[in-house]
Order: structure tokens, then C-alpha cells, then sequence
């Protein structure tokens, strides 16, 4: 096999005039991969230490530099879309509401995400705000998607999954590179990049990114004002002394954005604008050591900053800060053992400004978290069955201690068949907003509560407010999965889990202290409260697929589908995406099929078809779509390529915005070209 390898990229190398030496491109090291050497894909994130794909006891999922290259997606969301049991739906152009496992939303607060390990986690609103996770996307090496909850091992919010997005080393990414393109809805983007070394331990690069993106279209027509222009720039530096390795990168960003305001669920004179631009900048820096004792044996400590400042209109919106700083050791114990453990301590700073819709009570605020965690990998049967036990231990500002036990067995009977099995406890902790808010969400209707038809025909404004002693939300997960691999050339990879949850968020209307409001516009005030009254169960099942027909043509496709029923006796469920209609928010079905193939070494066609089911909570029909990617390269270092993005319909509608009121906005079909040039 490895014979056969090496004389095909050598003869790959001399069709394009590289000099590969007897090993392939930094950029293109899984262009020719057979599935049996992808399944022996080294992942980081399960265990965070190195592991074969084919040997974690998860449903993990690995989107490749060259998945990402072929798929023609032009944001980290949108590569996402590849992994199955993640549900990414666009509210606007630079809105994504992204889950695993249900429960989605513009703030879907169960899934941690991370940049090399750095958390991007934003505990004041819970979630993540995807337009400021970026970087240039040919420096992405992998992207790891744990499905399920990986608590034991990150901590809290680590409830329904974990995103993983890791770069590629400063040595993988040398020399220069360039890319620039345009077209109907990516009106222009252009990327560059240097790289270069100080000596033969110390290795370097920098880039330079930036794009502007289009306006979409309400469901009435008009312009959503959601224009989005972005600039990034950041660097990275790795050193190696003996044993040891040293990295030190950063980033800045500035973005620039917009929405389009339902002044119908607002009530005057709450909100005078129906569109508002915006801007938020920021930046981050981490420093990382590793010292490798041996192949069992290694120690690890990171430490980053975070910087976020958010304005909206004229005035700014919220600032926060963390720090962060993590340590780990792995070493053997006896023969079957292998111990890894570690602690964590966090600290974010933040101040939210006063205006028309949110204020904080208190205006700034700075909470800690500690953590330690344990996890033993056991041999039972050496090759056959391994036994995985492991806990953390997490320490926060508002529920104190919460612990997160994990346990998971896999058994492999053969080199083509593996099968595990996991039980999970996770929590997501409170954050701030659900303690300090006050919220001006929405008007409703006096019909539209039960049991205020009664009352006078005014209008209502409900009042979000904090609920101040708000509990963890609870998770007890249970977890199956099969992969099998039919050949070199095919594998396929299933996965099946029941999740129980409670002490779910869920929204209570104080009607005791509904009160009149007289100035014009006349309306009633209810404040609604945050409280942990929700519970539920979901269930389903996950499967992809993987199969190089030949050595031009690979097919890959995945299939999901989720069952959700969640309870909760509040007034205002059915108002409640979050978790009243949590059953209904997110699409029961998703499937997924690409096809690439290489019509020579020159010429390169990928197609993407994507089917999604209906979202009922926000009255969306299921869609179906497809992208397609043509590749042309004339020379060896220059590739040239066309892009069309939801070709099947003129635009669709994938998601609305929780909580903010803004309108729906249609997803429009588009095409751009562009040229990318290496030297």
C-alpha cells in the first residue's frame, strides 16, 4: 500500500512540477488518502491527547483541510454544515443559530466550541457568537465535531457536543500564499499570508484577511440591512528546544454589521429605529508548551487573553474580557493504565452598557471558575476491549461546585469493526444574562397569554428579567455506537443516544406585578422570568459514510435524525424556542451527500447536495440545495475556481433570530469565482 502511495504522488509531483521529495504537500497531505489511512487520522479532542480516529469510544467527525477546500465554504459555519448531528441554519449574513443535538438558536447554550483549545465560549450571553470566530480558512488544518457531551473532559457547556477547530503549525504553512474573488453575494474577499522561519527550530507565519458580504432579503421584500464587512489579521510562532515545543499566536478582528427590526413585536417607545448597524472588534493572544517525556508521558500548559467590544447604533452594547489559563500531565501506571489529569482556572470581566432593549444589573461584573479533572484509560484486553473512567470537577460563581462523571468502553474485535459505549453526566452552567437581565423582548397580545383574554385589549410588553438564584441545567446521556470498514476504499460510521434532561431553562410570566403603563402608546408591563422548570428527553440516531469509488471519485454522506420532547408548564411555552417548543425548533431530519472528483490532475469538480427538514416552532418548510465547486489549475502553483452556493431555488429560509426581534431573513442563491496563488 505504501508503495503504491508513494508512486502515486510522485507521479502526481512530476504532472505538476513539485518536488515532493517522497512525502506530499503540506496543503494538500489528505488529497490522496484511502479511507483505512483516514481512519487512522490522528484527533486530539475526544481524550486531548493523540488518538486514531478509528479508536475513540465517541461520535466524533473530522472535516478536512481538503473537505473545506473542496466544499467552496467561505466561513467556518458553513463548513460545519459537513458534519453530521449539527445543525446549522443562517438567520442572516452574519447570524448563524448552530447546535448539536437539538435545543438551536442564535444562542444555543449546550455546545463548546474551541479554537486550538482555546474556549469561545461567551459565558455572559451563553453561547457563541459565530461573525468572531474566524481565521483564514486554508490555514485550518481539521476540524474535530464530538457529538455528545465531553463534559468530563472540557468542563461545563460541554453538554451536546464539542467543536474543535485547530490550525495548522507555522512549519505546514510556509512560503507565500494569496487568494481573492467576488461575486453576487460574496461582493469581494481577498486573503494573504506569509510564511518563514528564524532557524531550523523557530518557524513563523502571518495573515491578513478581509471580505464584504451582502444585504439579504426580508420575507417582505425589503433590504435587511445586514451588510457585513469584516477585517482580520493575526500571527503565529512555533519554536521546538529538545523535548519541548513552544507557540505563541494572536489574532485582531474588526466587523461591521447590521439588522433589520421587527417593529411589530416592539411597542413605542421602547425602539424608534427598524434597522440598526453595528460594529464589534477585538482581539486575542495564547501561549502553549508542550514537553513530550515519552510516547505515554507528556505535559501541557496554555494560556490565552480575549478582548470583545461590542457597539450597536450609536452607542456600545457590552465589553468583556477573559483570561484563561490550563495545565495537563499524562503519564502510564502500571502496564493497562493510562492517567491523564489537569486544571483550569478562568476569569471574564464584563460591562454591559445601558440602552432601549438590555440592561444589567449590576452594569459590570467579574465571576471565576476553577476546575481539575481525572480520566483513566484502561486496557482490559490489550487490542480488544479498552475501559475509559473519568470525572471533572468544575467550581463557578453562581451553583458552586458541579461534578461531570464520564464512562465509556470500546470493543474491537478485529481491525474492521469497532463498537463502544458511553454514559455521560454534563451541566451548563448559568450565565450572567440569565441572573442580571433586563430584557424589553416582545409585545404580545392579551389573547395570546392564557389566562389575561380577560383583561383589557391592550397591548402586552414582556419584560425578560433575570432570575437571580437560576440552577445548572442537568444532563444524564447514554450513547452507542458501530463504525465498520468494508474495504480501504469504504467505511461507515453510526451512532445512536437517548439524552435525559432537567432543570431546563424555561420562562415564567410574573403576573403579580403586571402593571399599566398609561403614556401613549397605552400597554400593559409583564415581567417574565428565567427559571429551571423544563425537563425532557431526546433521542436519535446518526450515521455517515465514506467511499472512494476510485482513484478520481469520492463519495461521502451522512443522515440525521432527533426526536425531542421537552416539558415545561410555563404560560408562555409556546413562545419559548429555547424549551418550551425545544421539540419543535430544530429539523427532525438532515441529510447530506458530496461527490469529488478529478477529471486530472488539472481539473477538479465537487458537488454538495443538502436536504433539511421543517423547523415548525417558526413555520419553515424543509429545504433542499446543493453547491458546486469547479477547480482549474493552469500551473502548479495557481488554482482558479467558480463557486455556486443554493443553486435548487432563487433564495430559502433557514432559521429566525431568538429573542431579538428581527425579521427573517431569505438565504439567497449565489455565485462567486476567485484565484488562489501560491509561492
Amino acid at each position: 500500500m505504501s508503495a503504491i502511495l508513494a508512486c502515486a504522488l510522485n507521479n502526481f509531483a512530476a504532472a505538476e512540477g513539485l518536488a515532493l521529495s517522497g512525502k506530499k504537500s503540506a496543503d494538500n497531505q489528505l488529497l490522496d488518502l484511502s479511507i483505512e489511512e483516514l481512519m487512522n487520522i490522528q484527533v486530539t479532542s475526544a481524550a486531548r491527547r493523540s488518538q486514531k480516529l478509528s479508536e475513540v469510544p465517541a461520535a466524533i467527525f473530522v472535516i478536512t483541510q481538503d473537505d473545506i477546500r473542496r466544499s467552496g465554504a467561505t466561513s467556518i459555519p458553513e463548513a460545519l454544515r459537513m458534519a453530521p448531528g449539527v445543525e446549522v441554519a443562517r438567520i442572516g449574513t452574519d447570524k448563524w443559530a448552530i447546535s448539536i443535538r437539538g435545543f438551536n438558536g442564535r444562542f444555543a447554550d449546550k455546545l463548546q466550541v474551541l479554537m486550538d483549545g482555546r474556549s469561545v465560549y461567551n459565558p455572559l450571553f451563553a453561547g457563541v457568537q459565530w461573525e468572531q470566530q474566524d481565521t483564514l480558512m486554508e490555514d485550518i488544518e481539521r476540524i474535530e465535531v464530538i457529538r455528545g457531551p465531553n463534559a468530563s473532559v472540557w468542563g461545563a457547556n460541554a453538554v451536546n457536543g464539542v467543536i474543535n477547530i485547530i490550525t495548522k503549525k507555522a512549519a505546514d504553512t510556509q512560503g507565500v500564499l494569496f487568494s481573492a474573488g467576488g461575486g453576487s453575494f460574496e461582493h469581494g474577499f481577498a486573503g494573504a499570508r506569509y510564511g518563514g522561519k528564524i532557524n531550523e527550530d523557530t518557524y513563523y507565519r502571518f495573515y491578513a484577511k478581509g471580505f464584504t458580504r451582502d444585504n439579504m432579503k426580508t420575507v417582505t421584500g425589503e433590504s435587511a440591512n445586514d451588510q457585513w464587512h469584516s477585517a482580520r489579521g493575526g500571527f503565529r510562532i512555533d519554536h521546538s528546544r529538545g523535548i519541548d515545543q513552544f507557540t505563541l499566536q494572536g489574532d485582531i478582528f474588526h466587523n461591521a454589521f447590521g439588522d433589520h427590526l421587527n417593529k411589530t413585536q416592539l411597542i413605542a417607545p421602547v425602539i424608534q429605529a427598524d434597522s440598526a448597524r453595528g460594529h464589534n472588534e477585538g482581539g486575542n493572544i495564547r501561549f502553549r508548551w508542550d514537553r513530550t517525556l515519552s510516547e505515554r508521558s507528556s505535559i501541557m500548559l496554555q494560556s490565552y487573553y480575549d478582548r470583545v467590544d461590542y457597539h450597536l447604533l450609536t452607542s456600545s452594547l457590552f465589553r468583556a474580557e477573559s483570561f484563561d489559563i490550563d495545565f495537563q500531565h499524562r503519564f502510564p501506571l502500571l502496564e493497562r493504565h493510562d492517567l491523564t489529569w489537569g486544571a483550569n482556572y478562568r476569569l471574564y470581566h464584563n460591562k454591559v452598557f445601558d440602552n432601549e432593549l438590555i440592561s444589567f444589573s449590576p452594569r459590570q461584573q467579574t465571576n471565576h471558575m476553577i476546575s481539575t479533572f481525572i480520566r483513566d484509560d484502561i486496557t482490559l484486553i490489550p487490542e480488544h476491549l479498552k475501559l475509559t473512567l473519568g470525572s471533572r470537577f468544575d467550581h463557578n460563581d453562581f451553583t458552586g461546585w458541579e461534578i461531570q462523571p464520564n464512562a465509556r468502553v470500546m470493543f474491537t474485535p478485529d481491525e474492521k469493526n469497532s463498537l463502544w459505549l458511553a454514559v455521560s453526566r454534563a451541566v451548563r452552567i448559568p450565565s450572567r444574562a440569565e441572573n442580571d437581565i433586563h430584557f424589553n423582548a416582545r409585545t404580545l397580545g392579551a389573547r395570546d397569554i392564557p389566562g389575561l383574554s380577560a383583561l383589557l385589549p391592550f397591548p402586552v410588553l414582556t419584560q425578560l428579567t433575570g432570575g437571580g438564584n437560576f440552577n445548572a441545567e442537568k444532563l444524564l446521556a447514554y450513547e452507542i455506537g458501530y463504525r465498520h470498514q468494508f474495504s480501504p476504499h469504504a467505511s461507515v460510521d453510526i451512532a445512536a443516544f437517548y439524552n435525559d434532561y432537567s432543570q431546563l431553562r424555561d420562562l415564567s410570566p410574573n403576573l403579580q406585578q403586571l402593571s399599566f403603563h398609561s403614556s401613549f402608546p397605552q400597554h400593559l408591563i409583564l415581567p417574565i422570568m428565567l427559571t429551571n422548570r423544563g425537563s425532557g428527553h431526546t433521542h436519535g440516531v446518526e450515521a455517515s459514510a465514506d467511499w472512494r469509488v476510485n482513484e478520481k471519485w469520492r463519495l461521502q454522506g451522512s443522515y440525521s435524525f432527533i426526536n425531542m420532547h421537552i416539558h415545561s408548564d410555563s404560560l408562555l411555552r409556546q413562545f419559548d424556542p429555547t424549551t418550551g417548543s425545544a421539540d419543535t425548533v430544530s429539523p427532525q431530519h438532515q441529510v447530506s451527500a458530496r461527490s469529488n472528483y478529478d477529471f486530472s490532475d488539472r481539473l477538479q469538480l465537487n458537488l454538495w447536495l443538502r436536504y433539511v427538514s421543517s423547523v415548525d416552532f417558526y413555520h419553515l418548510p424543509g429545504y433542499t440545495t446543493m453547491d458546486a465547486k469547479a477547480v482549474y489549475r493552469p500551473r502548479k502553483n495557481v488554482e482558479l475556481f467558480v463557486v455556486g452556493q443554493n443553486l435548487f431555488s432563487q433564495n430559502h429560509r433557514e432559521f429566525v433570530s431568538d429573542f431579538i426581534p428581527s425579521f427573517p431573513a431569505y438565504i439567497p442563491r449565489g455565485v462567486y469565482a476567485g484565484v488562489e496563488w501560491r509561492f
